[in-house]
């Protein structure tokens, strides 16, 4: 892709992949509804069953705005098939994560199942799944994921808010009591063979997703969204890329669009918005380089 610093391969960490399941899981606490009823109520495109044409689309839309790979994730507990297939089809460009409620009783094997068949990441939501990441049921599946090589646990902290449901009028307030990144301070410590992904910079636990980086080594955070939480803050972007390269560094960043229905597609503004500040902030282009892609790619 085209940017100030020439041309830099980017790669996203944070697209959700709203598959036709997921959009059936949806219709069915509506009321019952087909999943194509959900069309006209949304405004967004209702995918077909098989996973053919969303992979394509996606793999389309990467093309279109030169955006190199993506880790698609299964937004739903119970929907890596759909993930597992788009990677199955276009390795190259997708990796994928995958949603598990770690108080469901087969979460380990599920999760074992998913990362032996090219998973690269289990994400948890303790606020919308009730949990305390320092749960037992929590350590058994981390346990599992640890034994796969270069496995990834994406842990969503801070303020939770998902907007489908809102569109929808379904119940959406979660309980951030198990939300503060601090209390993945003693995961991160024992599981030190895991990389954890805090997404959003914390979504409004900044200064505790700081203090987690600075004391856990294995801990990145992805840039993804709009970040609106930043008016908790009273921080703009351009701040909060300037604190967190301060205490994470460059290569413990993550670019990422949190891109996820269609028509829209995929979301250039987020990715123009922090180029911006990356820009402003003046870094070496080593270190823009791996945030928009050398780091999630492993360079």
């Amino acid at each position: 892709m085209k940017t100030p610093w020439g041309d830099v391969a980017v790669c996203d960490a944070h697209v959700h992949y709203f598959s036709h399941r997921f959009f059936s899981v949806l219709a069915q606490q509506k009321g019952g509804l087909p999943a194509e009823a959900l069309g006209p109520l949304l405004g967004w495109e209702i995918p077909s069953p098989g996973p053919e044409a969303l992979a394509a689309r996606w793999v389309s839309e990467l093309d279109r705005s030169a955006v190199e790979s993506a880790i698609v994730i299964a937004s739903v507990p119970g929907d890596e098939d759909s993930v597992i297939a788009a990677v199955e089809l276009y390795p190259e460009r997708f990796s994928g994560y995958f949603m598990v409620d770690p108080t469901v009783a087969d979460a380990p094997g599920r999760v074992s199942r998913a990362l032996g068949r090219g998973m690269r990441g289990v994400c948890l939501f303790p606020a919308m799944q009730g949990y305390s990441v320092t749960d037992a049921r929590v350590y058994a599946v981390l346990e599992e994921a640890s034994r796969h090589p270069r496995a990834e646990v994406f842990v969503h902290c801070g303020v939770l808010t998902l907007g489908v449901r809102r569109k929808l009028g379904l119940p959406g307030v979660f309980d951030t009591r198990n939300s503060n990144p601090l209390d993945l301070i003693p995961v991160a410590a024992r599981f030190q063979s895991l990389t954890f992904v805090v997404p959003h910079f914390g979504a409004g636990f900044f200064r505790e997703a700081l203090m987690l980086c600075d004391l856990c080594p294995n801990v990145v955070l992805d840039t993804s969204s709009s970040n609106g939480w930043m008016r908790y803050e009273g921080l703009t972007l351009e701040g909060v890329f300037r604190r967190a390269l301060d205490v994470a560094g460059p290569r413990r960043l993550r670019f990422g669009s949190d891109s996820s229905f269609f028509p829209r597609g995929w979301n250039r503004a987020i990715l123009d918005s922090q180029i911006g500040v990356l820009a402003t902030l003046g870094l070496p282009d080593a270190d823009v380089r791996a945030i928009l892609g050398g780091n999630l790619r492993g360079d």
